[in-house]
């Protein structure tokens, strides 16, 4: 996928780590795999959800797919650094359109995946082709129409349009989240929970909304590169961006709210 979106950085790879350690306590409420010995995570990239799941449930062992190469070496390197994962787990590069097991597994994740795909159906038919009976998926996914930040910002404004647009462009779904009972329903799932996620932040929470808009501002940015170069935004909305984030982040009466769906069913 040479046009994915946020690239394959090392800045970017170390973003990924920071969101999930950001965003886990709301990630995790609603997800339990304390039943489940084998686990299939589908885009595990560079293993930060991985290793939040080993931590989470102690008995749990993991098969992980992606398809990048370098995020599979990262993935490699930072969970060998973790003594808690040792043994657990086993990366494979492989397309998740094309899952080259049999029905051995007794759970699957994915987290952030979908958005990114061309066929989402194409990708949870074989995941539950892959699931035993009885086992539970759960997806995590984002909403991208319901992003609300207050003061007005003209130029984050255009820059969001721009980035969702590019990625719709590129066969991926920014809204895919609203559309995760649909898409499990069309491929045969059962007893499917659906359920929206909300980070709001006001004057209630000021240290949480400043370090959530520093996040936010991280993941918006690491975009600009490859918007710039397909000539979605030019390098003065760039600048324009950071420079309204960073007076947003001042801003004593900011407002910040994204909703994301999370979604569990069952096979």
């Amino acid at each position: 996928m040479s046009n994915y979106l946020h690239g394959y950085s090392k800045e970017e790879q170390d973003r990924l780590l920071h969101q999930a350690e950001m965003t886990e306590n709301t990630i995790y409420q609603s997800i339990d795999f304390s039943d489940a010995k084998h686990v299939l995570e589908v885009g595990s990239g560079v293993g930060a959800q991985t290793e939040i799941l080993l931590r989470r449930y102690p008995k749990l062992n993991l098969t992980c797919v992606d398809l990048n190469e370098s995020q599979i070496e990262v993935a490699k390197e930072y969970l060998k650094g973790r003594p808690h994962c040792h043994g657990r787990y086993d990366i494979k590069k492989m397309n998740a359109e094309h899952l080259d097991f049999d029905t051995q597994f007794d759970g699957a994740f994915l987290c952030w995946v979908l958005e990114h795909v061309p066929e989402p159906k194409k990708i949870l038919s074989e995941v539950r082709r892959v699931l035993k009976p009885g086992s539970q998926i759960y997806i995590t996914e984002v909403m991208n129409s319901s992003f609300f930040l207050d003061p007005y910002s003209p130029h984050v404004w255009k820059y969001w349009m721009a980035f969702n647009d590019f990625q719709l462009e590129q066969a991926g779904d920014p809204f895919v989240g609203a559309k995760l009972g649909n898409l499990l329903l069309s491929q045969g799932y059962k007893n499917i929970y659906t359920k929206v996620k909300n980070w709001h932040f006001d004057n209630r929470k000021p240290q949480h909304r400043t370090k959530f808009l520093s996040y936010w501002k991280d993941l918006l940015l690491s975009a600009s590169d490859i918007l710039v170069k397909n000539n979605c935004v030019t390098e003065e909305d760039v600048r324009m961006v950071s420079k309204e984030l960073n007076e947003v982040g001042r801003n004593p009466d900011a407002v910040f709210s994204y909703s994301f769906m999370q979604a569990q069913a069952e096979v």
